[in-house]
C-alpha cells in the first residue's frame, strides 16, 4: 500500500502516512456537491424520455388524399413504432429506477460510515472493543484516528499508550508518556501517573541518569519531592565568581546524602576527582573550579563551574619591640604596629586563624624559642615575621625549684596535705605550674606560678591563686593580676614547720 500523497510504502490498515504525516481515509468524504451532480444528471436524463416520449402527428391522417387503405397501413405501422417506443421508455424508466436506488444505498451508506469516522465515541467504543479482543492493531487505528478528532485529550494518550505497552511496543508507549508529561493541560494526577510510568521503564534499564534529567526538566516541585532520591541537583557555591583581593574560603553545598567532587584546574569532575569535605581557600592565583554531586544511587548532577582571580593585597608588614638575639633578663615582646587581629606560634610553624591570638605583651620564654607573627584582616595577609629568643637568666635558681617553694608553702599553710597536691576531696587535687618570667613592677625579676585544679575527670580549672617568686633570692609573694594585666605584689607571713 503507498501513500496518495508522497507515493511512500504504507502498513496495510494504517491511518497515516509515517513518512509525510498525510491522513488517509476509509472512506472518502461525503460531499454535498456530488449529491447535487448526481440529482442533476438524473433529471436531465428524466427531461430528455418525456421529450422523446411526445407521440408524433401521423401525416396523412386528415390528408384528403382519398388514398384511405394506405393511410391506414401508415396509420398501423405508426401505432406499432409508438407501441415499440413506449417499451423502451418503459426500460429506461427500469434502468434508472435501479441507479437511482443504488445512488441512494451508496450514499446512505457512505453517510454511515462517514458519520462514524467523525464520530469521537465510535472510535473510543470500537478501540475499546478491538483491546478487549486483543486486537491491538484495530485498537491503535481507532485511538489514532480518535486523537486526530481530539488531539488535546490526554485520556486517550494514557488509552493508546497502553495499548502500545499491551503489543510489547516500548519506544511508542515511552513516546506518549513523554507527550503527557510535556502536556501543560495534563492534571496533577496525570503528570505523576505519567512520570510514574517513565521512571519504572528507566528503573527497569537502571538508566538513573536519565531518571535524574527527566525530573530536573520537570520544573514540578511535587514530583521532584515525590522522587527525590532520583535526584542529583548541583552543587552551591559561596563565593561568586569573579576578581578578588583577599583569600576566599569556598564552601560547596547541596541536600542529599551523596557527595560533592571538584576540580580546581578546569578538568571535568568524577568520583576519582578531590572529595570536598571542608572549605576551598582560594588563595593568590586564578583558579577554575568544577564540581558535581553525586548522590548514593550513583547519579551525577551537571558539572557547575566558577571561575576566580585571587590578587591579594598584603597588610602592612608588622613590627616587634624585640629584635632577635640573646637575653639575661626578661623582656615583653610586643607589637607595634596596629593590625587588627595578629596570630603567632612558637613553634616555628606557620601560623595562620588557628593559631594563637596576640592579645597583649608576651613574656619571653626561658630557653631559645622562635616566634613566627601574621596579621589576617578580611582575607587579606601581612607578610610572616620571624623573630627568634634565647633568654638564659643570670641565676641558678629555677622555675622548678620555685614550684617546689610554693608547694612547700602550701603544705605548711594547710592549703594541700602532701607534695601531690591532695586537699581531702577525692579523685581532685592542686597543682602547680610555672607560667613565665618578668618583671614586676620594675622591682625584680619573678617567676610566675599558678595554681590549678584537677578534678575526678582531669579537667584542668584555674583557680585564680598566682604566687611570684624572686628568682634570684627566692623570696615568695601572692601575686594578684587585675583585668588590665597590672600587677600587685602581696607579701605573705613566714611559715615554718
Amino acid at each position: 500500500m503507498k501513500c496518495p500523497n508522497c507515493g511512500a510504502d504504507m502498513k496495510e490498515g494504517s491511518l497515516y502516512c509515517e513518512q509525510c504525516g498525510e491522513d488517509i481515509h476509509i472512506v472518502p468524504d461525503f460531499e454535498p456537491e456530488l449529491e447535487y451532480n448526481l440529482e442533476q444528471t438524473l433529471y436531465d436524463i428524466v427531461k430528455d424520455i418525456d421529450t422523446e416520449s411526445e407521440p408524433q402527428e401521423m401525416e396523412g391522417e386528415r390528408s384528403g388524399n382519398g388514398d384511405g387503405e394506405e393511410d391506414l397501413i401508415q396509420d398501423w405501422d405508426n401505432t406499432e413504432k409508438y407501441q415499440s417506443e413506449r417499451q423502451n421508455r418503459r426500460y429506461k424508466w427500469y434502468v434508472l429506477a435501479g441507479i437511482a436506488i443504488v445512488l441512494i444505498l451508496v450514499g446512505s451508506i457512505s453517510a454511515v460510515l462517514i458519520s462514524r469516522y467523525h464520530s469521537l465515541d465510535y472510535q473510543i467504543s470500537m478501540a475499546e472493543n478491538s483491546v478487549a479482543a486483543e486486537e491491538y492493531e484495530l485498537a491503535i487505528e481507532y485511538y489514532s484516528r480518535a486523537l486526530e478528532l481530539q488531539p488535546d485529550s490526554v485520556e486517550l494518550k494514557f488509552s493508546l499508550a497502553e495499548v502500545f505497552f499491551m503489543k510489547n511496543n516500548k519506544i511508542e508507549y515511552e513516546y506518549l508518556l513523554r507527550e503527557i508529561v510535556n502536556d501543560k493541560t495534563a492534571s496533577v494526577e496525570q503528570l505523576e501517573s505519567a512520570y510514574g510510568k517513565l521512571i519504572a521503564i528507566y528503573r527497569a534499564r537502571e538508566d538513573y541518569k536519565t531518571i535524574n534529567e527527566l525530573l530536573m526538566a520537570s520544573g514540578n516541585e511535587s514530583i521532584i519531592s515525590k522522587y527525590q532520591n532520583y535526584i542529583a541537583t548541583e552543587p552551591e557555591f559561596s563565593v561568586k565568581e569573579g576578581n578578588y583581593t583577599s583569600i576566599q574560603p569556598l564552601k560547596l553545598t547541596n541536600f542529599g546524602t551523596g557527595k560533592i567532587y571538584y576540580t580546581l584546574d578546569g578538568s571535568e569532575p568524577d568520583k576519582y576527582s578531590y572529595l570536598y569535605t571542608a572549605p576551598i581557600l582560594l588563595e593568590d592565583g586564578n583558579y577554575c573550579v568544577k564540581a558535581c554531586y553525586i548522590n548514593e544511587l550513583g547519579i551525577s548532577s551537571k558539572v557547575v563551574t566558577k571561575n576566580y582571580n585571587i590578587e591579594i593585597e598584603t597588610l602592612p608588614p608588622l613590627e616587634i619591640s624585640a629584635v632577635s638575639g640573646d637575653y639575661q633578663f626578661p623582656i615583653n615582646i610586643e607589637i607595634l604596629s596596629e593590625h587588627n587581629v595578629v596570630y603567632y606560634t612558637k613553634d616555628g610553624s606557620a601560623p595562620n586563624e588557628h593559631s594563637s591570638v596576640y592579645a597583649g605583651p608576651i613574656p619571653m620564654p626561658l630557653g631559645t624559642t622562635t616566634f613566627k607573627f601574621i596579621g589576617i584582616e578580611d582575607g587579606r595577609s601581612s607578610e610572616v615575621l620571624e623573630r627568634t629568643y634565647t633568654l638564659k637568666m643570670n641565676t641558678e635558681y629555677t622555675p622548678e625549684q620555685a614550684i617546689a617553694d610554693v608547694i612547700e608553702y602550701s603544705i605548711l599553710t594547710e592549703r594541700i596535705w602532701n607534695q601531690w597536691g591532695d586537699f581531702g576531696t577525692a579523685d581532685s587535687y592542686y597543682v602547680y605550674e610555672y607560667q613565665y618570667v618578668t618583671n614586676i613592677n620594675g622591682i625584680d625579676d619573678f617567676y610566675v606560678i599558678s595554681e590549678i585544679l584537677r578534678d575526678s575527670n582531669q579537667v584542668l580549672t584555674k583557680t585564680g591563686n598566682h604566687f611570684a617568686v624572686n628568682a634570684y633570692n627566692r623570696e615568695l609573694f601572692k601575686l594578684q593580676i587585675d583585668e588590665y594585666g597590672n600587677y600587685n605584689l602581696v607579701e605573705i607571713e613566714k611559715v615554718t614547720q
